[in-house]
């Protein structure tokens, strides 16, 4: 949906909280869309709402194969989601996120240093933002650090809603393919990585096949690398533009918790993948759902709810932005999350730290979002300090 301003929801958000969800048309057909906070969470919480894409309804809304399994446990009901979910989660605990912490302020450190010896101006979203995280989840999974520009563009493929169905499923492919053969790899001589792991742990005993590792690896990748990547930049981006909150930062850095919570809230930058089809009819805040319907959730919709978040539009680091919906909900809440939060809070605290003079290098008027895909985000940030 367009946006008159790109700091901002689409408009239509606003007039669609008003009424029962509704029905819009998407890329081969049409499905429901929901947009208040209490019926997202619904949605999200209720196992009525299946989110196994061979579903008939199901919305597609990136243009994988159609075959079972290609999204993981992300895409699967119960209870072969919350198999293969509970081996993921071994992974994703807040005591491994914990002993990664010191790791990922190394990271965020040496990227730090490149920066200060570098051109100035520069372009955060290329030299910081879109490569910690991609250093981080490759390092995690055990991906050589050659292999990870690689990897950062074909997930950027994938995601996208202006390339071909002939585009996204070849950078699929070549992602695959490459797993494919770490995660044989590493299942006959295990490192110190997720995908050893995995394979030692789950595949040795036959409780997870290869292909079920490989595409496990592959959501992981995809989703560790992409939304946290754009969530770094947009964050410095709203700082940058709100001295006052940036002082108050600096300041004190116990606010950077609540603020990275509210930075989450206010760009929502899952901005319609969050998909479910009906598994029976549902009564939805007003609107009758029936079996075999699609349904949209719109994340940026719900946490921009003036019931829940009175000013939505305004970002304010001190507002209690808990129960934002920017994760997900429910059994399908992202399994990273954790780390996602961890990794916003190194980084924004480190390159303001490091910097304290940073700036736009442009008028703000002038930086460049990203247009029709899935994940919110900016082209670039030219910043000076």
């Amino acid at each position: 949906m367009p946006r008159s301003c790109p700091y901002a929801p689409p408009d239509a958000y606003e007039g669609l909280r008003k009424d029962p969800p509704l029905k819009v048309r998407i890329r081969g057909g049409e499905a429901w869309l929901v947009t208040r906070h209490a019926d997202v969470r619904q949605v999200l919480n209720d196992n009525r709402f299946s989110s196994d894409d061979q579903q008939p309804g199901f919305p597609i809304r990136i243009q994988l194969p159609p075959e079972p399994g290609v999204m993981s446990f992300s895409r699967m009901d119960d209870p072969e989601h919350g198999r293969l979910r509970r081996m993921a989660m071994t992974e994703f605990t807040a005591r491994r996120t914990r002993a990664l912490r010191p790791e990922v302020e190394l990271l965020v450190e040496q990227l730090l240093d490149e920066l200060a010896a570098g051109p100035n101006p520069v372009d955060l979203v290329k030299s910081f933002a879109l490569r910690l995280p991609s250093l981080v989840i490759a390092r995690m999974l055990g991906v050589p650090e050659d292999d990870e520009a690689d990897f950062a563009e074909q997930s950027q493929v994938i995601l996208s809603q202006d390339a071909s169905p002939e585009e996204t499923y070849g950078a699929f492919v070549e992602m695959s393919q490459f797993l494919d053969r770490l995660a044989a790899q590493r299942t006959a001589d295990p490192q110190d990585d997720l995908i050893s792991r995995l394979a030692t742990r789950y595949v040795a005993a036959g409780e997870l096949t290869h292909q079920e590792l490989v595409a496990m690896a592959r959501f992981f990748l995809v989703a560790g690398h992409e939304t946290t990547a754009h969530q770094i930049s947009l964050s410095v981006l709203s700082l940058l533009r709100d001295p006052d909150q940036l002082s108050e930062l600096r300041a004190d850095p116990a606010l950077f918790k609540p603020a990275v919570e509210e930075l989450l809230r206010y760009w929502s930058i899952s901005q319609d993948n969050q998909v479910r089809a009906a598994a029976a009819d549902v009564e939805l805040g007003g609107a009758r759902i029936r079996k075999g319907d699609g349904v949209i959730v719109a994340i940026p919709g719900a946490n921009h709810d003036e019931s829940v978040y009175p000013d939505p539009d305004r970002l304010d680091i001190r507002r209690n932005a808990s129960g934002h919906l920017a994760f997900g909900f429910g059994a399908h809440l992202c399994p990273g999350a954790s780390l996602a939060r961890m990794e916003l809070e190194v980084c924004l605290s480190g390159l303001f730290a490091r910097f304290p003079t940073l700036r736009l290098a442009v008028p703000s008027e002038d930086v460049r979002f990203r247009q029709n895909t899935i994940v919110y985000g900016l082209e670039d940030l030219p910043v000076t300090w």
